[in-house]
């Protein structure tokens, strides 16, 4: 799957969104290590992460190859400073309708639009390669993120009081979210 979009931040810099390639693996890797140290509302720790750059490579080569999933990356000054992406649930036909989406974005860059940006372009992503409901799951202290979710569409349908266990806050309570497509997947609201 493909994406391209320049987006202006609010600080007016420009951001590049585009699907990761090969060549990015060591970038993204570091990235992904970078935002997974900043906050404790991601799924894994730095060190829990298996990859090296030439996995992360590999992933990203085959997430540019499929078309129903990708992986997004953030370049602001030729610097990776956010990822997302978008899996589908299974191959199975009682859940080929859903994907699942997840988003990091470097601490040094929260509050310029970037998660929003990342956000939409995963929305259209979803909505193109025709899934008709779009997950994820939040902790929910994470209120930034669970708002700017909520204004794109999304709705609770769950919630699991024990579903993180951190190493710093002890037990974490996820929020499970979804975005269904009113009208078929080619009508999936993107704002």
């Amino acid at each position: 799957m493909k994406y391209y979009k320049i987006v202006l931040l609010k600080d007016n810099r420009e951001c590049c969104l585009r699907n990761g390639c090969e060549e990015d693996g060591q970038a993204v890797l570091e990235n992904f290590n970078l935002t997974h140290s900043q906050t404790d509302y991601l799924l894994s720790y730095p060190e829990e992460n298996s990859f090296d750059p030439e996995k992360e490579s590999g992933f990203l080569k085959k997430k540019s190859e499929s078309r129903n999933e990708i992986e997004i990356i953030a370049e602001v000054e030729n610097r990776i400073v956010g990822t997302a992406g978008i899996e589908a649930m299974g191959t199975k036909y009682k859940v080929r309708h859903r994907a699942e989406f997840g988003i990091s974005v470097a601490r040094e860059f929260w509050g310029l639009g970037i998660g929003s940006a990342l956000m939409k372009a995963c929305i259209e992503c979803a909505r193109n390669a025709g899934y008709e409901q779009l997950e994820l799951n939040v902790v929910g202290e994470n209120k930034r993120a669970i708002s700017m979710y909520k204004k794109a569409g999304f709705v609770e349908f769950g919630r699991n009081p024990k579903g993180f266990k951190s190493r710093v806050a002890g037990f974490q309570e996820l929020v499970y979210m979804r975005l269904r497509s009113r009208f078929g997947p080619q009508m999936m609201s993107i704002y």
